[in-house]
């Protein structure tokens, strides 16, 4: 048994690891909270219906975001349609077709290798593959290619661990029952799994919505005033008109970065809300 002094030594200890770990949590977020209110402060004298729906200018004062926002709202939607599905197929596939061949245990490892490749690697990847070999020129199809490629490994492993969380009882009392195992997938698998995989789809898509590098590689335009008209169409995105305004030598460019920041983080948050309202409403289904 401890002695007295061995017992105050382990909760000094104790505490003093607990202590540590809210440090851990709260500067972080601390200094991450005094950075939103700075840009907020900024750009709060620029935020307003005209700055959103007008078209970027030479003179600050009558610069917008139009086509950067609708650019932006473009590329997140391919992006999704194109990553998601085949993410979740993957995750289907490496979890209940292939779980012990030596197939999936290369693919497993490729995918964990990938989710840690910078980005603009993807984006240079994007501009041999879709750009220039398969002839989709600087357009939204590639800049959506190229991003769903970026998040697909985040996908893949996010929708697996979901996959896997889910009970091997629940499948087997399905085949008692006489279903096939497509049938189990389909019916009792994938509902079950399903918050699990929308919350790696919210962390995939925060990802994606805020990079620059790979979209400034396949032919991002910084100065854009028109509207993308289809996915063959040029493009522009929220990141790179901010990164285009914080280059520029007037300070009331850095004003409109600003209030560009405050509008990306608006269309994130957003689209995270709705995300999350969607996982807790397929929760609430299941208990």
């Amino acid at each position: 048994m401890m002695n007295k002094d061995q017992r105050i030594g382990g909760r000094i200890a104790e505490w003093g690891f607990r202590i540590v770990c809210l440090a851990a949590v709260i500067i972080p977020l601390l200094v991450l909270a005094t950075l939103i209110v700075d840009v907020a402060i900024d750009g709060a004298q620029r935020l307003s219906w005209e700055f959103i729906s007008s078209y970027p200018s030479r003179i600050p004062e009558q610069a917008g975001v139009l086509p950067a926002l609708v650019g932006s709202l473009f590329v997140i939607a391919l992006t999704g349609l194109l990553a998601i599905p085949i993410g979740v197929a993957a995750a289907v596939y490496l979890n209940e077709y292939g779980k012990n061949s030596w197939v999936a245990n290369i693919i497993e490892i490729n995918i964990a290798n990938l989710a840690g490749v910078p980005s603009v690697v993807y984006g240079l990847l994007g501009l041999g593959l879709f750009v220039r070999f398969a002839g989709m020129g600087r357009s939204v199809l590639a800049a959506g290619c190229t991003l769903a490629l970026l998040i697909l490994p985040i996908v893949i492993m996010a929708s697996r661990e979901a996959l896997r969380s889910v009970p091997g009882s629940l499948r087997e009392a399905s085949y008692g029952l006489g279903a096939t195992k497509w049938e189990t997938i389909r019916q009792v698998v994938l509902p079950m799994a399903l918050p699990g995989i929308l919350t790696g789809t919210i962390l995939s898509i925060s990802r994606a919505i805020g990079e620059t590098a790979p979209l400034i590689v396949v032919g991002a335009v910084a100065y854009m005033t028109f509207l993308p008209d289809g996915l063959d169409s040029s493009f522009s995105v929220l990141p790179i008109q901010i990164y285009d305004w914080t280059t520029r030598p007037q300070p009331e460019f850095l004003i409109n970065a600003a209030a560009g920041i405050v509008v990306l983080l608006s269309v994130m948050l957003l689209l995270n809300a709705a995300a999350i309202l969607l996982r807790n409403k397929y929760q609430k289904r299941m208990y």
